[in-house]
């Protein structure tokens, strides 16, 4: 399968390795920002072909599907674009930053039947694939679910320490991470949705602390703790408070509530997030199937979000 990568940052980068893990993929172009950094990475990374535009990348021949790392605000823009022009496509999170372009999107897949998928990877991660099949099986019951993101952002640097050309933002980012991750757990949309923020950065105008509540029908509750302020270690760290215990997860690792770590290497075929999602977004296409993940079923996370954001008023 050919395929091409949109955004040459640090993402963009986390997307070619992993697709190097993933026999029959080639990655025959890139769209970059900064043409000598997209140069850079295509000699790396040997791509044949790369470009500071999109309709170029998109007219390369023999070309299935794009993965678009770039920047938030060009997610929604760019994900229309590609399906416009028959190919399928993965959006990287979040898939729009607003409601309004996230059901524009979602309209776009309808019509042009093109396979579309958001890279939500705590669907992925096997730590949370371990929580989500016990309880497919019955073996697990949600009861909350407390989680901490936090960063060290307050100069506006990407993951790899380098300067970023656009703002990063803690409610349609990072918060839609848990936020979809809480209502695919629970099989449950949130019918309680609350968001509180701290001041507005300066310069970046963003807030740089956030907190968030959210409750199911059902009474499973979420407490979501945001901060670009955070000095120490850094990522997100989840607790799942269930009917028949406790566990704690960090990226690929998991523990019990009794600090007893969970072999998970045999989840799934890899350990890393990303490969897992990027396969399940070729074997959807291959399969001509709705992959997890699809933006259709990532709408009600980004509903959600946009309910928190009337919420901070």
């Amino acid at each position: 399968m050919k395929i091409g990568l949109a955004g040459q940052g640090a993402f963009g980068i986390k997307h070619l390795e992993a697709c190097a893990n993933i026999p029959g993929i080639e990655v025959i172009t890139i769209t970059g920002g900064n043409q000598a950094a997209t140069e850079e990475v295509a000699k790396k990374f040997k791509i044949p072909h790369f470009t500071g535009d999109l309709a170029e990348s998109l007219k390369q021949p023999g070309l299935e599907a794009m993965i678009l790392a770039t920047p938030t605000q060009m997610h929604a823009k760019q994900g229309e674009q590609v399906m416009r022009a028959g190919k399928h496509v993965q959006i990287e999170i979040p898939i729009a930053d607003s409601l309004a372009d996230t059901e524009r999107l979602v309209k776009a897949q309808k019509e042009t039947g093109m396979i579309a998928m958001g890279g939500h990877t705590r669907r992925f991660n096997p730590s949370h694939q371990y929580i989500r099949k016990k309880i497919v099986a019955g073996e697990l019951k949600v009861l909350q679910m407390n989680v901490q993101t936090y960063f060290f952002r307050r100069t506006n640097m990407n993951a790899a320490g380098k300067p970023r050309s656009w703002t990063d933002h803690l409610l349609w980012h990072h918060a839609c991470h848990t936020v979809d991750l809480f209502q695919y757990q629970t099989g449950q949309t949130a019918s309680v949705a609350q968001a509180v923020q701290g001041p507005m950065h300066p310069e970046l105008k963003i807030a740089m602390d956030m907190g968030i509540i959210m409750k199911t029908p059902s009474g499973a509750v979420c407490t979501l703790s945001l901060s670009f302020n955070n000095k120490g270690p850094i990522g997100t760290f989840f607790r799942y408070i269930c009917d028949n215990g406790t566990y704690i997860c960090y990226y690929d690792d998991l523990i019990d509530g009794d600090n007893n770590k969970i072999d998970i290497s045999g989840v799934d075929v890899s350990m890393n997030g990303i490969e897992l999602q990027d396969r399940e977004f070729f074997a959807a296409i291959q399969g001509k199937r709705e992959p997890n993940a699809s933006l259709a079923q990532v709408l009600p996370a980004m509903q959600t979000l946009d309910r928190l954001e009337k919420s901070l008023g």
